[in-house]
């Protein structure tokens, strides 16, 4: 019997396909090639491996026995099976295959996330089966996930103090002070510095991010990690605090927020597409990050 399945098994089986096809040893001769006395001998063989008859030949013309029909039939169904596997072994070699996992920073520009929608039909244009995961959070939290390789690539305004990462600049993001209604600055169009050292500002808590803060005000009793949190405190009419322009626009456009010495109070925030050094990236990851930076470009 079989045990494992080899070359020469394959061949002989093979063999078997085409003389049962032929309908015989003596028409099988030029389908194969080779000469009736060597078909005996491999048909033999086979025969052997297998120990059961699979034809009989003689006067009464060949004959295939039952034993043989049934081996037919599985041999019918393995090379289907092989050729399955060629078609998919092959189709794989140049498809993106796996998953790559994305972290983004929280509301951002609707720009932004249209240039974000614009790599990911770039790279669904490709030749690919890869689940593509999007994950919002804070820039702390993304490097975190960064450090423990739960994330492959990440769009946020870091420290770039994190000798682990490497940092693509894609875009920069304007930030004004804004107060509210209510607040004391919010009717004066010209606020002196001592109005504004009287004000109790927002503390954000990113630290490499307040020293580029022109309001460097002493009186801060309000703290937010999200600008959700601190449009909050701002809109109450008791604090100050920096939002960006494109996120605060909406509420300005309300007569909700006002922005405070427009330029003077303001400054930039640069935005980077970060991913770990240690991490090898796949095919995948390293084409979806060529599609990030190109629709950023």
């Amino acid at each position: 019997m079989l045990g494992q399945l080899h070359d020469l098994d394959l061949q002989l089986l093979r063999l078997f396909v085409s003389v049962v096809e032929c309908g015989g040893f003596s028409a099988a001769q030029g389908e194969l090639g080779l000469s009736q006395s060597s078909i005996s001998q491999q048909m033999a063989k086979l025969e052997t491996r297998l120990g059961y008859r699979l034809c009989s030949r003689g006067k009464g013309g060949f004959r295939i026995t039952p034993k043989g029909e049934q081996l037919l039939i599985a041999i019918r169904g393995l090379f289907e099976s092989i050729e399955a596997f060629r078609h998919q072994s092959n189709g794989v070699a140049g498809r993106l295959i796996g998953e790559v996992r994305l972290g983004l920073s929280e509301a951002l520009d609707q720009s932004v996330l249209q240039r974000v929608a614009d790599a990911i039909r770039r790279f669904r244009e490709r030749d690919e089966s890869v689940r593509i995961e999007l994950i919002s959070a804070m820039p702390g939290e993304m490097e975190r996930l960064m450090l423990q390789q739960r994330l492959d690539l990440a769009i946020g305004y870091f420290s770039q103090v994190q000798s682990a990462f490497d940092y693509r600049e894609l875009f920069s993001e304007t930030q004004h002070l804004y107060c509210a209604p209510g607040h004391p600055l919010f009717s004066n169009e010209a606020p002196d510095d001592q109005a504004l050292q009287a004000s109790d500002r927002v503390d954000h808590p990113y630290r490499f991010l307040r020293s580029d803060e022109p309001f460097q005000g002493k009186l801060c009793s309000a703290r937010s990690e999200q600008v959700e949190g601190t449009l909050a405190f701002i809109l109450s009419g008791k604090h100050v605090g920096y939002l960006p322009s494109h996120f605060a626009r909406s509420w300005e456009e309300k007569g909700l927020l006002r922005a405070v010495r427009v330029g003077e109070m303001s400054f930039d925030v640069g935005f980077h597409l970060a991913r770990h050094r240690a991490q090898v990236p796949g095919e995948a990851q390293k084409a979806f990050e060529e599609d990030l930076l190109a629709a950023f470009a």
